[in-house]
């Protein structure tokens, strides 16, 4: 054989075989959405991280899939939920809140992104914010800090306020760091202050009726999935009982509700496929420093305000982000 004929036959076969990897189609990313509230709760979040997804060039069942799991409230589910996503061998999980521990249980290879965790290193998530380690990082809402700020603008609004409770579900992780904040911030404000705390949805009836014969003036909620579950029925007897609340989520407003103050659920799941794309491209999750959130934003519902005969002062109304009409 012929040094001419040989370089061409090694020509042809190497362009053979690179057509050949050309033709094969390229993987295309799976990624698990676990949460533990309701679809339509969390519709907005969801949307916001299909938005961040496409602002990165990802559109859902083009060039990525997302498997989607809500446990709808029920936080016994989330386990077997996380299991479900580890044996579908998605290549990244995001999550939130209670779901966060879940899927930490159910694998230590598969990288985890939380869009909002209320203490991500007291619930053992991470290591640190600066360094996660492990298979887990994400974005921290900084709920406990928040409290004083609710509380603030709540004496804004009530001045004349002396008794505040705060409504809390005890099976929600977190949640006791935020009564504690709460409990801190009301000290500090010379505020009595009083406990709700709610296990059962039977319950919920039994410590309005307890906030009233006590003559709360206020309420503040706790964030979790057992409290976002029953928001209905929370801002309900909230108005039913002319009780001006102070929630932790803009989806009480939204439904009804007088005043939320908190990070902008949405942003917090469009900034975390940030950490999609980075873990994607091959990033250690643990490598990727825990962010905290950047924007917050005040609703306030003045249909509410009205049903309980509440007048919101014009120097609160006019720092709000949204007000509804």
């Amino acid at each position: 054989m012929n040094k001419k004929l040989f370089w061409l036959l090694t020509f042809l076969l190497l362009a053979t075989v690179t057509f050949a990897q050309a033709q094969q189609p390229k993987k295309i990313p799976r990624v698990g959405f676990l949460v533990a509230p309701s679809r339509s709760f969390f519709s907005v979040r969801a949307e916001g991280f299909r938005q961040g997804l496409r602002n990165l060039g990802y559109i859902e069942a083009k060039n990525i899939v997302i498997e989607y799991r809500y446990a709808e409230g029920n936080l016994g589910r989330l386990p077997e939920l996380a299991v479900e996503l580890v044996s579908l061998k998605v290549d990244v999980i995001v999550t939130a809140g209670p779901g966060g521990l879940a899927a930490k249980n159910a694998t230590q290879t598969i990288p985890i992104a939380f869009a909002a965790a209320q203490d991500p290193v007291a619930s053992g998530l991470v290591d640190s914010l600066a360094m996660p380690g492990g298979n887990v990082t994400g974005l921290s809402v900084l709920a406990p800090e928040l409290s004083g700020k609710r509380l603030e603008l709540l004496k804004e609004v009530i001045p004349k306020i002396t008794r505040v409770a705060f409504l809390w579900g005890s099976s929600s992780p977190g949640a006791l760091a935020t009564k504690k904040e709460t409990q801190a911030a009301a000290k500090a404000l010379g505020l009595q202050f009083q406990t709700l705390e709610v296990r059962d949805s039977k319950d919920f009836d039994t410590v309005f009726e307890a906030a009233t014969k006590d003559r709360v003036q206020a309420l503040l909620t706790s964030p979790g999935a057992f409290i976002n579950t029953h928001q209905a029925r929370i801002v309900e007897l909230a108005t039913k009982n002319r009780m001006p609340a102070m929630y932790a989520e803009p989806e009480f407003v939204d439904a009804g509700g007088l005043m939320s103050y908190a990070a902008n659920s949405a942003d917090l799941f469009r900034r975390a496929t940030v950490y999609v794309d980075k873990i994607l491209k091959g990033t250690k999750p643990g490598d990727i420093p825990v962010e905290q959130p950047t924007k917050f934003e005040l609703v306030i519902n003045l249909k509410a305000a009205k049903q309980i005969g509440l007048t919101i002062p014009p120097n609160v109304l006019a720092r709000a982000d949204k007000v509804i009409k």
